[in-house]
């Protein structure tokens, strides 16, 4: 790959994503955290660190995939559709440089955000937290660091589908619908067998309890688990215990499907043909 060539794709694509102004529906996000924690946090008797925390993690889970969606049909979908991209694809730059560089846009963009809305947090629950001594602190620290540095992988991840989906689908739409169903799936399959396991009669109504546990574990070969990346446990409660003991093979997976996925979508775009 031509690193002059990508470096080159990838400040017009940051050009780009700055002028869909992506900056502004960030800061009504950040509004909105700081909004929403403080109104949980007036309706909270106690632990006021813990529950500004709790919520304001939830939220960023939430609301980041709907933006790496924006970002993903301003890089790939409005290109395709304005046919942009007989400028954009033209020699001497290759699809594969000219496609890494609109990914890594996307989440180098989000990433930014991510961090600042991780800090903003941060500070949010600092002060609700000075108000109200808890009996069981809040992990500010490596917990804290460890937390987001596994939601960043789980960002990665949505960023990678979003990106594949937006090789393969022919309407816009199909990214926002393709990208939050996967994300929606991908979290909360373990939760669901785990619930099954526990009570298998919970379906039996429906179905037969056992082959519906059979057909979600099949799930676990085609999507990876970004349900256990929610390590939140070990900074509301600072401590360690709760962060999964195969926790370095869990981003080792994760990673390589980040990883092939990319492949794949690149090798789609590549094999595309534009009318």
């Amino acid at each position: 790959m031509n690193y002059t060539l990508f470096t080159r794709n990838l400040i017009l694509a940051m050009s780009l994503s700055w002028k869909s102004k992506i900056h502004i529906t960030m800061s009504y996000f950040l509004a909105a955290l700081i909004l929403i924690v403080f109104l949980v946090v007036e309706f909270s008797a106690r632990q006021l660190a813990t529950v500004s925390l709790d919520v304001g993690i939830s939220i960023i889970r939430l609301s980041f995939p709907l933006l790496v969606v924006i970002l993903a049909q301003e890089m790939f979908s409005r290109e395709f559709d304005k046919k942009l991209y007989l400028t954009s694809l033209t020699f001497p730059s290759s699809r594969t440089t000219w496609f890494l560089a609109r990914v890594s846009t996307i989440f180098l963009v989000c990433l930014t955000f991510y961090i600042i809305s991780a800090l903003v947090l941060v500070v949010i629950s600092m002060y609700v937290g000075s108000t109200y001594q808890q009996a069981t602190p809040v992990g500010f620290g490596l917990p804290y660091f460890i937390t987001m540095l596994f939601g960043a992988v789980d960002l990665l991840v949505v960023v990678v589908i979003a990106s594949f989906l937006a090789m393969s689908a022919t309407t816009p739409s199909f990214v926002l619908i393709g990208t939050i169903g996967f994300t929606i799936i991908a979290r909360s399959y373990t939760p669901i067998i785990e619930l099954l396991r526990g009570n298998p009669y919970t379906v039996a109504e429906h179905v037969d309890p056992q082959l519906y546990q059979d057909s979600l574990g099949l799930i676990a070969y085609i999507l990876p688990d970004l349900g256990r990346l929610d390590v939140r446990m070990i900074a509301l409660y600072d401590k360690m215990i709760f962060l999964p003991s195969d926790w370095f093979f869990l981003l080792a997976a994760t990673l390589t499907y980040a990883v092939a996925v990319l492949g794949l979508a690149a090798w789609v775009l590549n094999k595309r043909e534009f009318n």
